[in-house]
């Protein structure tokens, strides 16, 4: 028990509290974000957007450049998804769907777009030389797709989600981020959560056409 303890905590014995401070934060507001968007409430997009952005601060001083891309982007798509979730489609706003075949295909270009490019990064820094990288790669892509399909109500966004997650958990605690990793375990419960909550609403909308 004391190693584990010693392995969750040791990283942050070189940390400033200001930047402990800072990513307790990041998590509380990444989770309520969540929480939000179970739910499908619009504070979703707020919650997230103070999650993103101190993320960004976070990562550039762990020089962890893969996830400063993901929450950049982040927040941009938080501004996208808050605006398409308060928009008027006609005298409603847009509900929740299923993928179409156009919106898988914009999904996956949106993963190979974004692994390219984090890969230059990478290399533009010259730092591809630890195995995280690759799995930042990979899961950047994951969560850019995911993100784009969420701003449009689209069911399908919680399995990426749910894919990432499963990845990013032991992936934090590596890191050396271990309130994040925390965050991303919990994260996973509310997207498996969210996921059976999105089908149940999109089931009885569909009865009720």
């Amino acid at each position: 028990m004391q190693q584990i303890f010693d392995f969750f905590l040791e990283p942050y014995k070189t940390a400033t509290t200001l930047n402990i401070v800072l990513e307790i934060l990041a998590v509380v507001f990444g989770i309520a974000s969540v929480w939000y968007a179970k739910k499908e409430h619009i504070l979703v997009y707020p919650t997230g957007i103070i999650s993103t952005a101190i993320y960004v601060y976070i990562c550039y001083q762990f020089t962890l450049y893969g996830d400063l891309i993901i929450n950049i982007y982040y927040t941009i798509m938080s501004l996208y998804g808050w605006y398409m979730w308060t928009r008027l489609v006609g005298n409603h706003h847009i509900e929740i769907t299923r993928t179409t075949k156009n919106d898988k295909l914009k999904a996956f270009g949106i993963f190979i777009f974004t692994a390219l490019f984090v890969v230059c990064v990478y290399l533009y820094f010259n730092r591809f030389d630890r195995i995280t990288d690759y799995f930042d790669t990979f899961t950047t892509g994951i969560f850019f797709a995911a993100m784009w399909l969420m701003a449009n109500k689209k069911l399908a966004h919680w399995s990426l989600w749910i894919a990432g997650n499963i990845i990013s958990i032991p992936l934090y605690f590596i890191k050396g981020l271990g309130f994040s990793g925390i965050q991303f375990t919990i994260f996973l419960i509310i997207a498996l959560q969210g996921y059976y909550a999105w089908k149940k609403s999109l089931d009885s909308n569909q009865q009720t056409l």
